[in-house]
C-alpha cells in the first residue's frame, strides 16, 4: 500500500544534512540580514550592498533560507517571517547571539571531534583548540562576548519558567553563582522587590553586567562580585542559584563548587540548581544532546535525578525536590543535610 511517510533513508538524509541549514542560518545571523530586512523587504542586490557581500551568492543563500521558512520571497524581494525575526539584534527573544555562539568556530570545530571524545573520554574542545573552553574565552574576548550574550539570551528563554515554578518571595539575599551578565538574577529581583542580590562570576565576565543592572534600575539592590567559585563563594546568602553551572564540570569539580557554597550560605539557606535533568525515555531530548555537548565542550555532563542526589550528598546537601518547568530545564532544590527537609 502506498504511503506518504518518509522512508528511513529519507529521514536519515534529513538528519545528516541538517548541518547545511544550521550553517546557512549562522551565515545569515553573522551578516545581520534580519536587521537589514526589519524596515522593509529588499532585493539580494540591496542586501549585498548593505552587507558587503557577493550579490549572486547572497541570492542563493536567501533563496535556500526562504525554503526553510526563515525569509519570505515575493518576486525579487525578501522579507522577514516570524522565524526570521528571531535573528534580529537586541529584541526580546532574539536568538542571534545564541546562533553565532553555538554555530561559531569554537563550538562547531569542537563538535567535529565528537568521535575523539567517545573513543577517549576526553574533551574534544581541549584536543582541537589546545586549551579548555573557559581559557579559550579568556584569551579570545570577541568570542567570549558573543558567548556571554548567548548565555544571556538562553537565560531569557527560561527566566519566566523558573519564576513560575519557584517561590522566591521568602528569600532576602539571593546569590547567583556563575550568573554571567545577570539576566536571571535581574528577573528574580524585579519580581521580588524586597530581595537583594549578589551576582558572582569570573571578573572578566561580570564586567559586562554592571551596565545591564543599572539599566534595569537594580544597581542599589545588587552587588557585583568577581571571583573564582572553585576557591570560595560570597557569604551570607539565604538562597544560592546556579543556572547551567554544575553541568559544565565533572563530579570532582562540581563538588568543589557546591562545598564552597555550603560553607558560605546563611543558616537555613537553600540551594537551587537550574539544570537539565535526564530522564529514561527514548524520545527527542534536549538534555541528552546537551549531555553530548558537555562531553565535547567542557568535560562536564548532564545528570539524572539519582546522580544529582548523590552529587549533592557528597557536598553535604540533601535533595528536597526536582521541579519540572515548562522549559527544557528543571529546578533541583536542596538544603544542608539534616536540616529538616520538606517532603519532596
Amino acid at each position: 500500500m502506498a504511503t506518504d511517510d518518509p522512508s528511513p533513508q529519507d529521514r536519515m538524509l534529513q538528519v545528516i544534512l541538517g548541518f547545511r541549514a544550521s550553517q546557512a542560518i549562522h551565515a545569515a545571523a553573522r551578516l545581520g540580514l534580519a536587521d537589514h530586512l526589519h524596515e522593509r523587504p529588499r532585493t539580494a542586490e540591496e542586501l549585498a550592498e548593505a552587507t558587503g557581500t557577493h550579490a549572486p551568492a547572497l541570492a542563493r543563500l536567501l533563496r535556500a533560507l526562504a525554503t526553510a521558512g526563515v525569509f519570505r520571497r515575493d518576486g525579487d524581494r525578501y522579507a522577514l517571517t516570524p522565524l526570521g525575526e528571531t535573528f534580529r539584534t537586541g529584541t526580546p527573544g532574539s536568538m542571534r547571539a545564541m546562533i553565532m555562539a553555538v554555530l561559531g568556530n569554537e563550538h562547531y570545530r569542537a563538535w567535529g571531534g565528537l568521535r575523539y571524545s567517545v573513543e577517549t573520554g576526553r574533551t574534544a574542545f581541549d584536543h582541537i583548540h589546545g586549551m579548555p573552553v573557559f581559557d579559550y574565552y579568556a584569551n579570545n574576548p570577541e568570542d567570549a562576548a558573543v558567548f556571554n550574550d548567548a548565555m544571556t539570551a538562553g537565560s531569557a528563554a527560561v527566566e519566566a519558567a523558573v519564576l513560575d515554578s519557584f517561590d522566591f518571595a521568602p528569600y532576602r539575599k539571593v546569590v547567583d553563582v556563575g550568573g554571567g551578565h545577570g539576566g536571571l538574577l535581574a528577573a528574580i529581583l524585579k519580581a521580588n522587590p524586597g530581595a537583594e542580590g549578589v551576582l558572582f562570576d569570573a571578573p572578566q565576565v561580570v564586567e559586562g553586567a554592571t551596565g545591564r543592572l543599572a539599566a534595569e534600575g537594580l544597581s542599589g539592590r545588587c552587588q557585583v562580585v568577581g571571583g573564582d567559585f572553585f576557591e570560595a563563594a560570597p557569604e551570607g546568602g539565604d538562597l544560592y542559584v546556579l543556572k547551567w553551572v554544575v553541568h559544565d564540570w565533572d563530579d570532582e569539580r562540581s563538588l568543589a563548587i557546591l562545598k564552597n557554597i555550603r560553607r558560605a550560605m546563611a543558616e537555613g539557606g537553600r540551594l537551587l540548581l537550574v539544570e537539565s535533568v535526564l530522564g529514561e525515555g527514548e524520545g527527542p531530548s534536549f538534555g541528552h544532546f546537551g549531555d553530548l555537548n558537555m562531553l565535547v565542550m567542557t568535560g562536564g555532563k548532564e545528570r539524572t535525578e539519582a546522580e544529582f542526589r548523590a552529587l549533592l550528598a557528597g557536598a553535604g546537601f540533601a535533595l528536597a525536590r526536582v521541579q519540572p518547568t515548562r522549559s527544557p530545564v528543571a529546578l533541583v532544590e536542596a538544603e544542608r543535610a539534616g536540616a529538616g527537609l520538606a517532603a519532596a
